[in-house]
């Protein structure tokens, strides 16, 4: 009778009155569950020259996954650190971001955090639980988004606010029973490790996708894509032909392995040939706008580097300058169809122009090659695009502080040239290859974004109390009592006041 007497003041534990709490569960406030909470400084003048010393953490150090990120670690002078009261890092403490852009970020401290001793700056606090406390269980919590929402209602101030002392008491806690408390963190670290290495896998294979683009181009442009196709073709065109109808006298082709040329392998009807002697003669390879000047509403638009990526052209952040400004570079307004190349500033961008681009300019950082008339301008970029050309190219980069190619170099680039058939048949294949990469990426980032959801979802279940047993109902089946979470609070409460 005892016993049973006991178990059924035990069920009423969650007297709070939370409704849809988990039996034995209560709701209270960080600071109740909190031994210590402090942040720390730094020396006048800052750490920056700083080499040596005591390891001394910031926001910045803190990561996305609860953990710690040290590419880059600061220090305190040991004489400093030895001056500090506060601010000393400890196993179990919850790190917590207190300002800026990310505010409320939190991290906890394991077993094998590498520094010690360590301390935080003044832009984190220590938040070091009480004893009676299972310290994972509190992270997590407050590494959930309901975590973090809780925490960041009291964010103060502008964009560069944050959090204050207060925080603690304005952030309200779900708290279990501590045996339930390291039933979930026991279930939450088996799960995650399984999310993170589904996560892992996914980036691999978004690697995986950007080798297989840059194998297709490399097939494409040597030749081995359309092996096939050439066999089954009855022309007897070359490529030479096609030059000299196009060209005639200014034709010319590098042969492989003279004067130092060491050329991959094409097909016999291909040639090499420079990447000048493929463009309109009544245009030349150029950059364009030296200075744009500021920015003009309704102004000549001009593409940069930063709008220039690999195989596309982003007109997202597309700067316009005065036409004043650009009709000084009329030689390099766009028709449609030439190939842009980045050549300083972000180098590896190369992509075709098309008509929405007419009457577009370009800087000084893209040069610009106008293919020939007769020839595939797709063609052209994809072989500057791929993994042999854009090394040749790393290659002729020059400058310490400003690296770039110089347009000379990039006249002489090389280009492998097949028939005019091939050239569309290749570019029609390539399309339609990366089409079919491009809905399998669509498919990797939509599973990404379930997989990050995933994390959250696991979180969420353990803090309605639905990843593992309850224990008031363990309790019940097994006939026994149980130490409820309101009775761990006053526990608690009473040996802080003891203390």
């Amino acid at each position: 009778m005892t016993t049973n007497t006991k178990l059924d003041e035990e069920r009423t534990s969650n007297e709070s009155g939370d409704e849809g709490a988990p039996e034995g569960w209560i709701e209270t406030t960080l600071k109740d569950l909190l031994d210590t909470l402090e942040s720390g400084s730094r020396p006048k003048g800052g750490v920056r020259g700083i080499s040596e010393g005591i390891p001394s953490i910031g926001g910045e150090h803190l990561n996305s996954q609860g953990s710690f990120n040290f590419d880059s670690v600061r220090y305190v002078p040991k004489s400093f650190f030895e001056r500090m009261n506060q601010g000393h890092i400890h196993v179990n403490d919850i790190l917590v971001v207190k300002d800026g852009a990310t505010t409320g970020k939190v991290s906890l401290v394991r077993d094998d955090f590498p520094f010690e001793p360590a301390v935080v700056n003044e832009h984190v606090f220590i938040c070091r639980p009480v004893e009676d406390l299972f310290s994972p269980f509190l992270f997590y919590f407050v590494f959930s988004d309901e975590g973090q929402n809780r925490i960041l209602e009291n964010f103060r101030g502008s964009a560069q606010g944050g959090i204050n002392h207060s925080f603690a008491a304005g952030t309200k806690v779900q708290l279990a029973p501590l045996a339930e408390q390291k039933r979930i963190v026991a279930k939450i670290e088996e799960l995650l490790p399984v999310v993170d290495a589904a996560r892992e896998r996914l980036n691999r294979v978004s690697l995986i996708m950007k080798s297989f683009r840059q194998a297709i181009l490399s097939s494409a442009c040597m030749g081995r894509l359309t092996e096939g196709w050439r066999e089954r073709q009855q022309s007897t065109e070359s490529a030479l032909d096609l030059l000299h109808q196009l060209l005639g006298s200014k034709l010319e082709v590098i042969q492989n392995n003279e004067g130092g040329n060491e050329l991959p392998d094409i097909p016999e009807n291909w040639v090499w040939c420079p990447c000048e002697c493929l463009c309109d003669p009544k245009r030349i390879i150029t950059y364009g706008v030296i200075k744009l000047g500021p920015e003009v509403h309704g102004g000549i638009p001009v593409l940069r580097s930063s709008d220039v990526r690999w195989l596309y052209i982003d007109r997202s952040h597309v700067k316009r300058v005065s036409k004043q400004i650009a009709d000084a570079y009329s030689r390099t307004f766009l028709k449609g169809g030439e190939v842009l190349v980045t050549v300083r500033g972000s180098l590896g961008g190369v992509a075709v122009t098309h008509e929405s681009l007419v009457g577009f300019n370009i800087s000084r950082e893209v040069a610009l090659i106008p293919i020939q008339s007769g020839l595939d301008s797709h063609f052209f970029c994809f072989a500057i695009a791929s993994k042999w050309s854009q090394n040749w190219l790393s290659e002729v980069t020059k400058g310490v502080t400003y690296e770039g190619v110089n347009i000379r170099d990039l006249k002489r680039l090389p280009l492998p040239v097949p028939p005019i058939e091939e050239q569309h048949e290749i570019v029609r294949r390539v399309e339609a290859l990366f089409k079919l990469a491009d809905a399998i990426e669509k498919r990797i980032e939509a599973t990404k974004l379930r997989t990050d959801k995933l994390t959250q979802s696991i979180l969420t279940k353990a803090f309605r109390g639905e990843l593992v047993p309850n224990e008031a109902e363990l309790a019940r089946q097994e006939g026994r009592s149980y130490e409820s979470a309101s009775v761990l609070l006053e526990r608690i409460k009473a040996r802080r006041e003891a203390k």
